[in-house]
């Protein structure tokens, strides 16, 4: 599968990325997505609050948000020396919802991901 961010990423991010839009039999266990978290995920998101130590419980999540997302659709992305922003659409089986993720980076991995979203929306159109 072909990169869905712009070389321009951090590649840490890019591979976020393709994970997530693998699909769930890609996924399996999510041992590949936790190569790219801090052992530490500072996560904060809007079904699940604010959580300083999450990388298991998002592991959880994202299993969730990838058993239904159909295809995710790059709006807008920004990357500076700080961090990263994403701006995106995903189908989800009931329609698109829309999503917007802020990561920090240490050592090459993921350290922060505060992620916005009308949770009400996501589940009234088929998210876990």
């Amino acid at each position: 599968m072909a990169n869905i961010l712009s070389g321009s990423a951090p590649a840490a991010l890019q591979e976020y990325y393709r994970v997530l839009a693998s699909g769930p039999q890609a996924y399996g266990d999510g041992s590949e997505l936790r190569a790219l978290l801090s052992d530490r995920l500072d996560f904060t998101g809007s079904l699940a609050g604010h959580r300083p130590d999450a990388t298991d419980g998002f592991l959880q999540g994202v299993a969730g948000f990838i058993g239904t997302v159909r295809s995710i659709n790059i709006l807008r992305e920004v990357h500076d020396e700080s961090g990263s922003a994403v701006l995106y659409d995903a189908e989800l089986p009931a329609g698109p919802v829309r999503f917007a993720e802020f990561f920090t980076f240490e050592d090459g991995v993921i350290d922060s991901l505060n992620l916005h979203y009308d949770g009400a929306d996501y589940i009234a159109k088929g998210g876990r």
